[in-house]
């Protein structure tokens, strides 16, 4: 049987998160506040890394303008590798006809 995942709105996290910064037992509050400790220290994680950031909702993760720059650079960076790969293949197969190309 498959179980429903229970999502949180991005306040009630952040609450939760304002909560156990103020207080010690972090299991007697996951309890009041019907969750599990284990996603409450994954939520303060969370939080103290990314702090205004954190919680982007559906799983979408907010970048900033290096980490978009980043990972556009290194999406082109595959593509031209692949279309390079691609190319090799083709002169080594058309060369193979003609014997005029030697390739490495």
């Amino acid at each position: 049987m498959s179980r429903e995942r229970k999502t949180y709105p991005k306040e009630f996290k952040l609450m939760s998160v304002e909560l156990s910064n103020t207080r010690k037992d972090l299991s007697g509050l996951a309890k009041e506040l019907d969750i599990p400790p284990s996603l409450l220290y994954r939520w303060r994680r969370e939080y103290a890394g990314k702090l205004n950031n954190s919680f982007p909702g559906n799983g979408k993760v907010s970048l900033t303008s290096a980490e978009q720059e980043l990972a556009e650079l290194k999406k082109e960076l595959r593509e031209t590798q692949m279309e390079r790969d691609i190319l090799k293949k083709a002169v080594s197969i058309f060369s193979r006809s003609d014997g005029k190309y030697s390739g490495s």
